[in-house]
């Protein structure tokens, strides 16, 4: 009976050991991409011809987040400025000075299920990995 207990034991921590670790990599490389898309997604809006983030953009984020297999519903998208005024708004673009800032947030969707395995508490179903980002507009009318 001991040894049948080992034996279950020893095979769940065999498993969390060997798959825990892939999972905290898809973890890590969309957090990773989250950041990039950020990155890239100021670094467009804040030139000198655009100087703001609109829909169009972001469904074009979407789309290329898509392709890493992100569900795009689940993409969330916060586009501020520091003045205060509409970043998404093409028709009024942040002057060159003016903070941009865009949130990107995606949630983790029971990535850490497996970690049942061992004894611990998954995080919340409503736990988003998030990426933020601030670059200053260089846009001059």
């Amino acid at each position: 009976m001991k040894s049948l207990l080992v034996f279950i034991l020893f095979a769940a921590m065999l498993c969390w050991f060997m798959f825990s670790p892939i999972y905290k990599h898809v973890l890590i490389v969309r957090q990773a991409v989250l950041q990039q898309e950020v990155d890239y997604m100021l670094e467009i809006g804040s030139n000198g011809d655009h100087g703001y983030i609109d829909n169009a953009m972001m469904q074009q984020s979407r789309q290329r987040l898509a392709a890493y297999g992100l569900q795009t519903a689940d993409i969330t998208f916060e586009v501020g400025s520091t003045n205060g005024s509409d970043a998404a708004n093409s028709a009024n673009p942040l002057p060159r000075g003016v903070g941009l800032s865009l949130a990107i947030s995606y949630p983790v969707e029971g990535l850490f299920e497996i970690d049942r395995l061992i004894g611990l508490a998954p995080s919340q179903t409503s736990t988003k990995l998030r990426a933020v980002g601030m670059k200053m507009s260089e846009y001059v009318p």
